[in-house]
């Protein structure tokens, strides 16, 4: 014959339901914290590839008019300053392109982050709402 399991008293139970209540609190707040510094991290991230890329379209234009320079005049000054102009856009472009990569992954994780926060911060609302509905006091009878 199979055992029976034990009946989980009312102390225990309500125990059960008190820490659940307070860890879905802590989510919360975690989740709060957590959107907060992703989202500083992005701003962050997002300055940085405005950054770069108006550095890159500055660059562009450089290398524009000291191509034409040296279509004009070949001399060694020219030349240098065509290949100085070409090594700094490179950099400028490898830059940007970690940039964005970072802010990629940054981005992804903070709608997901976003869409837990939101969740957590409904199941708290609607926990809530119910305690005050449960445990409003018994209305008391007239006496007539």
């Amino acid at each position: 014959m199979a055992k029976a399991k034990p009946i989980v008293k009312a102390a225990a139970l309500d125990k059960t339901i008190t820490s659940a209540t307070e860890s879905l609190t802590k989510a919360c707040s975690n989740a709060a914290t957590a959107v907060t510094k992703k989202a500083a991290e992005a701003k962050k991230l997002t300055a940085e590839v405005k950054r770069h890329t108006k550095k890159k379209s500055t660059l562009t234009k450089r290398r524009k008019t000291a191509t034409a320079r040296l279509k004009k005049d070949a001399s060694a000054a020219n030349r240098k300053a065509v290949a100085t102009v070409a090594k700094e856009l490179k950099t400028a472009t490898s830059a940007q392109t970690k940039a964005r990569a970072g802010k990629a992954v940054v981005s992804t994780e903070l709608a997901a982050l976003k869409t837990a926060a939101k969740r957590l911060t409904a199941y708290t609302k609607v926990i809530a709402a119910a305690d005050r509905v449960l445990n409003k006091p018994a209305k008391k009878r007239k006496k007539r």
